[in-house]
């Protein structure tokens, strides 16, 4: 069974988050959307394959903060 979390943030604070939210542990995937709804980024969380995708991944969370001010990520955690 799992559970979804969303928060707002601004544009300036998305990967700071992002970075909070994988280092939380327990999530499967993270989706980044806009204000309107629409999915930027899906990234899926895996114990063994997060510290070797996160540098490109926090690459590509900085370049959509530049996109729009405002972002609801949404979080899919495993119980």
């Amino acid at each position: 069974m799992s559970t979804n979390t969303s928060f707002k943030v601004k544009g300036d604070d998305l990967v700071k988050k992002i970075k909070e939210i994988i280092h939380e542990g327990n999530v499967n995937r993270i989706i980044i959307k806009n204000d309107e709804g629409r999915t930027y980024l899906e990234i899926p969380v895996t114990i063994g394959v997060v510290g070797t995708i996160i540098m490109p991944v926090l690459a590509a969370v900085g370049a959509l903060a530049a996109l729009a001010a405002n972002f609801t990520i949404e979080v899919v955690r495993k119980e």
